[in-house]
């Protein structure tokens, strides 16, 4: 059984989709289209623009989330999946991949949590931390023993678990995780802290546009973020997105779950091969591919 899985915030470069837009003129017409619905010219930033530019939230999401649709839309009949996943912003990926949602209503969702996300970090100083080395149980019981905001936010695999909360609650959990045996405990450079109770603005100002916008049942299950199992309903899909910019990306369990399910291969749709990377933590027998045209 094949899972296509889908990144998220952290693996744009520079030149991501070039390829795609010079070989295909269903790619040519996507990238038009999206940049009339973002109202500025991504496809140009995406090809020719600087790491600085690139890492700006309301460029990152969208031009993740655009190379990886149109590479699956440019797949076609190559493009078979028994199930389906996304890191984070690379759900929304999926859900369009897997037909819950139309290429346009992904695209402009992706953008509203964009901006509501980074809207979200202006109002509250914060961060994230990558936790290397300790089991999930031990970061989960100092994250709660600390004053303040601190929470586990990315299961990315076993030993890497990525924590999320205020200034001073991340340094403190860092240091209580550090004296607890971490082999790291690294603050990240991003803006804020993700799929943390902090995010609270974002994901109210998100469930409005979720809620008005149609979901159609998926061509096959998605595994969710939220809690990691295979997904069906539109009502269901919609709860759980809604749900997710608050709640843990739990993409252990969802790497667990998959292979229990039957998934025997991995193809990584979308720029970098970091979930390629993360599934042979789990198992290393499993075979791994990145998406080409």
């Amino acid at each position: 059984m094949k899972a296509y899985v889908f990144p998220g915030q952290g693996a744009q470069f520079s030149g991501m989709g070039k390829d795609l837009f010079e070989q295909s003129e269903l790619a040519r017409s996507m990238f038009a289209q999206a940049n009339e619905i973002l109202g500025f010219d991504i496809q140009s930033i995406m090809f020719e623009g600087t790491d600085e530019a690139l890492k700006q939230t309301n460029v990152t999401q969208p031009a993740i989330f655009l190379h990886s649709t149109i590479l699956a839309a440019c797949l076609g009949d190559q493009f078979q999946p028994d199930m389906v996943a996304g890191h984070s912003l690379g759900e929304f990926s999926a859900l369009v991949a897997n037909k819950a949602l139309s290429f346009e209503a992904g695209l402009r969702l992706v953008a509203k949590r964009a901006a509501a996300m980074q809207k979200a970090c202006e109002l509250a100083p914060s961060t994230m931390a990558a936790i290397l080395g300790l089991d999930d149980a031990i970061v989960e019981n100092i994250c709660s023993t600390i004053d303040g905001v601190v929470v586990p936010a990315n299961y990315n695999c076993p030993g890497q678990l990525v924590i999320s909360g205020s200034l001073e609650a991340i340094d403190a959990a860092c240091a209580a995780l550090s004296e607890a045996g971490a082999k790291r405990a690294l603050v990240l450079q991003v803006g804020g802290a993700f799929h943390s109770p902090l995010m609270e603005p974002a994901r109210e100002e998100l469930a409005a546009a979720i809620e008005a916008t149609t979901f159609s049942n998926p061509i096959c299950p998605v595994y969710q973020n939220v809690n990691a199992m295979a997904i069906s309903t539109p009502d269901e899909i919609k709860k759980n997105l809604i749900t997710q910019l608050t709640g843990a990306v739990r993409w252990t369990q969802i790497m667990q779950n998959m292979l229990a399910d039957g998934c025997t291969e991995v193809i990584e749709v979308g720029p970098g091969k970091v979930l390629q990377g993360l599934f042979k933590k789990i198992d290393r027998e499993i075979p791994t591919f990145s998406a080409a045209l």
